[in-house]
């Protein structure tokens, strides 16, 4: 008989090396937008230098394979075992800036390091919150995940910047909607392996496509240098201020929440049932990814929910393709010249694979709620305040501009709103453990 993945229905060996190779690049590629932006972002704010853009860029990408490789392995102490890509958590962005900006890079990593091991500390109390999703508060909460992350792929998909006078060019329509229509064509008329690398396949179509317009350009490939090791403190020093930190830890409760929603949704995905010991071990993961990303000069990470898309259009579901892609973020950080090459893939392109990837993902969470029964009001409530709450302060958070920052921080985060929402309103109607009677449809 064939060998089982613990962690998924898909007979491991039933997939080649070489399948499993081409599964992994397309798991980086879809993550791989969404992760550098945080460094290139930060880096800029702060005016790093090409030479300190180049180091942030590679060690974060470094970084984010090691991440992963944490959560994938299931140790006694870390690894909630699930096929996850772990990148930065783009959250993050304002906060570092502010803290960079006015108590210095030390400052900035000092508090990452410190939002790390709080995370890494409070693992098992935080575990014990698996009572409080239900599938009324799952299928809700993945259900937000994905649709409030459309309006990123549409930026991407109209060239990244919205304040631009070409927002919206029609070639970058054009080969947006193109890399859309490939991946379509793919899942309709491509057999077996071909239908599982859709996403790949469609990324490369638009990118050729792209570079026939003339809008690729190699010359970030040209500039970088060929290999560097990750150093720790590079940047200098960290130091600690009891307001960056707070604010860190505050950070670090959001993604926690989010990975939670990611972590049921790949439950759900792959069939495997997710206990309260799994969550803190993936908590703990996290946690120490921080302290890493801390002492490294990098970021905090978590878990992406891209790539649940990735999973659910490719059909395969076990851990060996993101192995792959651990190992090749790993190689790519250690050659910076390699890991440049995947930034020339045009915004375009990347917001069209994007619609796809989040689309599913909202998906999966309607596929949850199906589960509920909704000929009760409150469930019906449930959902429908939670969802239209979550998608209200993602298109306008400055409706809570006035408020504190450590609370707006929370309150602007659309997928944290949501789970509130969800989780309390639950509370209220069906109390800690609920009725499953009263929640979930008996079967027919």
């Amino acid at each position: 008989m064939k060998s089982i993945e613990p962690n998924s229905n898909v007979p491991a060996q039933s997939i080649s090396n070489p399948k499993a190779a081409l599964l992994g690049l397309q798991h980086l590629l879809a993550m791989y937008s969404g992760d550098v932006l945080v460094p290139l972002l930060i880096g800029g704010y702060l005016h790093f230098t090409a030479a300190q853009m180049t180091y942030l860029v590679s060690v974060d990408i470094f970084m984010c394979g090691i991440a992963t490789l944490l959560q994938l392995k299931r140790t006694a102490l870390t690894g909630i075992g699930l096929p996850v890509v772990l990148g930065c958590a783009v959250q993050a962005v304002q906060p570092l800036q502010n803290i960079g900006g006015t108590l210095g890079v030390g400052a900035m990593y000092g508090a990452i390091i410190c939002a790390g091991i709080f995370v890494f500390l409070i693992s098992g109390l935080f575990s014990k919150i698996k009572d409080l999703f239900p599938p009324v508060v799952t299928g809700s909460l993945i259900t937000i995940i994905g649709f409030t992350l459309i309006p990123v792929a549409f930026q991407n998909l109209g060239s990244g910047n919205v304040s631009s006078k070409s927002f919206g060019d029609p070639k970058s329509l054009i080969v947006g909607f193109t890399t859309v229509i490939i991946i379509v064509a793919v899942n309709i008329w491509g057999k077996g392996f071909m239908h599982s690398i859709a996403i790949l396949i469609g990324i490369l179509g638009g990118t050729f496509l792209a570079g026939a317009m003339g809008m690729v350009s190699l010359s970030p490939v040209s500039q970088a240098s060929w290999f560097h090791l990750p150093q720790p403190f590079y940047f200098g020093t960290p130091t600690f201020h009891g307001s960056a930190i707070i604010t860190m830890i505050m950070v670090s409760l959001t993604t926690m929440i989010e990975s939670t929603g990611v972590f049921f949704a790949l439950s759900d995905l792959t069939g495997k049932k997710i206990e309260q010991d799994d969550l803190k071990r993936g908590y703990r993961a996290e946690g120490i990814a921080a302290i890493l990303g801390g002492i490294f000069n990098t970021f905090p990470y978590s878990t992406f929910s891209e790539n649940v898309g990735v999973l659910q259009l490719s059909g395969v579901k076990t851990r060996k393709p993101i192995y792959y892609s651990a190992f090749f973020l790993i190689l790519l950080g250690l050659l910076p010249k390699a890991g440049a090459l995947a930034t020339v893939i045009p915004d375009p392109v990347l917001g069209g694979a994007m619609i796809v990837m989040f689309g599913i993902v909202g998906a999966q969470g309607i596929k949850i709620l199906q589960q509920v029964d909704f000929s009760k009001n409150k469930n019906i409530l449930i959902t429908s305040l939670s969802i239209g709450m979550g998608l209200g302060v993602t298109i306008y958070p400055q409706i809570f501009q006035f408020l504190p920052t450590a609370a707006r921080m929370l309150f602007t985060n659309g997928i944290v709103v949501a789970s509130i929402v969800a989780v309390v309103l639950n509370l209220c109607f069906n109390g800690l453990h609920g009725d499953s009677n009263s929640e979930v449809q008996k079967s027919k």
